[in-house]
């Protein structure tokens, strides 16, 4: 890691949060690739950063045969398992930014046609065989921008 002593940018005038309407929170979710999934692993919840592609309005993460999360994706019954997904891009500097959260049902892919898409469409960005996906519904997308006065 490299020290910079330059001064940070900085927001001269006060900070504010402005609420994202859902199609704009998840036009947002679809240009950054890493966000985390959140979801239950024996009664306690589990956050693992991933990487995701937007397919037709639902996010798409690629998992392996040991994920906790393929294991209860494919344990789940017809309605798939809850999990939330967050993502975010936030200046360290000015800490101006945003950050959507989406909750829904995710689902094990099977279909190895939509399989083949997905591992098409998203490359994992660790070295390592991911042979499944995982395909999260949206039913509440909620966002924020946080913004300084200038705009």
């Amino acid at each position: 890691m490299v020290n910079d002593d330059s001064a940070p940018a900085r927001v001269t005038g006060a900070r504010r949060s402005v609420e994202l309407d859902s199609s704009e929170a998840l036009r947002l979710l679809g240009t950054v690739s890493l966000g985390r999934i959140v979801f239950t692993r024996q009664a306690l919840p589990t956050v693992r950063p991933v990487n995701h592609v937007l397919v037709d309005g639902d996010i798409v993460i690629r998992t392996h045969e040991g994920a906790a999360l393929t294991s209860r994706t494919r344990q789940a019954d017809g309605t798939g398992v809850v999990v939330a997904y967050e993502a975010d891009v936030i200046d360290p500097d000015t800490h101006l930014g945003w950050s959507v959260v989406v909750t829904g049902f995710a689902h094990l892919v099977t279909d190895p046609r939509e399989l083949a898409r997905y591992e098409s469409l998203l490359r994992p960005w660790l070295d390592r065989t991911m042979e499944h996906a995982v395909r999260i519904h949206p039913d509440l997308v909620t966002g924020i921008a946080v913004v300084g006065d200038e705009g």
